[in-house]
This record gives structure tokens, sequence and C-alpha cells, in this order.
């Protein structure tokens, strides 16, 4: 019974996150016609980018009183997680991505992913950070990550690495581990979602 308040308080924060999503970042859905080869084709045109959620790191949230510079106070990847993450950057480069703009959230799961895609030098963005125990952040933080994407060069492939959280508030989309939903700017800034790469399996 004791566990009860803890499960109550987690999903009152997904909850919370998700209601607001659809204020924040509505987005049409992806088309369910979409083959993989149209999506590493489009991906392979400017304008388009990943965003993508970190693979596999059992458990929801983090434990009380982490901080995003100390690993050790953090939920991370497991040995199957780092597995998988290889194989996303490996299913990534037989598409044809060879070589990609890395952008991760600090939290160290998603910097350990994008490191382990092997698509080149990550660089941290905050607006990619969790707000799943704050999400009173989130409106400030998904407008914050527009105007980084808007202003981002997007001549070549992006992949940003990031939280369930953050995906769903930008994009309406709900993602397993590793999951990648490509995404494009238009010439207005507006970003419409093109379809989704699964992971591949964390084991």
């Amino acid at each position: 019974m004791k566990l009860l308040p803890i499960f109550a308080r987690v999903g009152a924060r997904l909850a919370i996150a998700l209601l607001i999503a659809p204020l924040i970042g509505a987005l049409p859905a992806a088309a369910a016609g979409n083959s993989v080869d149209s999506i590493f084709a489009a991906l392979r045109t400017p304008g388009h980018f990943i965003i993508m959620r970190h693979a596999l790191a059992p458990g929801t949230g983090d434990p009380a009183g982490f901080q995003p510079n100390d690993c050790a106070s953090q939920r991370n990847l497991s040995e199957a997680g780092r597995r998988q993450a290889q194989r996303i950057g490996d299913a990534l480069r037989s598409g044809g991505l060879g070589s990609a703009k890395v952008l991760s959230s600090e939290w160290c799961r998603c910097l350990e992913t994008a490191r382990l895609l092997g698509l080149g030098e990550v660089a941290r963005l905050t607006s990619l950070n969790s707000f799943f125990d704050e999400p009173n952040r989130a409106r400030e933080q998904i407008r914050q990550l527009r105007q980084d994407i808007a202003a981002m060069d997007l001549s070549k492939p992006a992949v940003l690495v990031t939280h369930q959280v953050v995906i769903s508030a930008l994009a309406s989309e709900m993602t397993a581990s590793g999951e990648m939903i490509v995404m494009r700017r238009t010439a207005s800034n507006e970003l419409t979602v093109v379809g989704s790469l699964p992971a591949p399996a964390a084991n």
C-alpha cells in the first residue's frame, strides 16, 4: 500500500504532460502508408530531421534528488539499451544516413544513446531536456525547442535525442524506447510528421 502514492504521483505527472501536449504541438498524424524507404528518402532531403526517444533505460522518470550532471543519480541505459543504441546507428547507416548533426538532452541516458549511434559529434541542447518532473515547464520549453529547430541548419540530416514527454509535446506522438519520428520543417518553420522508424529490439 505504501507504493500507491508513488504511482499516483508519477501517473499524475505523466498525465499532465500528455494533457498539455495537444495544446503545445498538435500536428497531423504520420501518413500510415509511408514506407521505411520513402521515410529515408525524405530524410535525405533538406529540411528533415529525426527526433528520437533514448534507448532502453528501464524504469520511469528519475530518482528523487537526481542531478542532470551526475549520471550515478539518474536512470541510465541498461546493457540491452546500449546494444539497442548501437543497432539504431547501424540501421540509420543502412538507410543511407552515414553522418548527421546529433543533438541531445543533457540527461545521461540521452547523451549515451546519442554517442552510441556513431553518427557524429554530439552537442547538448537544453530544450531537449526532460520536464517529466516539472510539467509546468513544458509550454515554455517546447516554445524554445521550436525556436531552436527553426534556427538549425537542416541542409543535412539532424538527429535529436530526447525523452518521451518532449516528443509527445512537440509531435503528438507516443514512442517506444529508441523509436524515431521523422519530421519536416517547412519554409515557414511549421513542423509536420513524415513518419516513424521503429527501433531494433533491445536484447
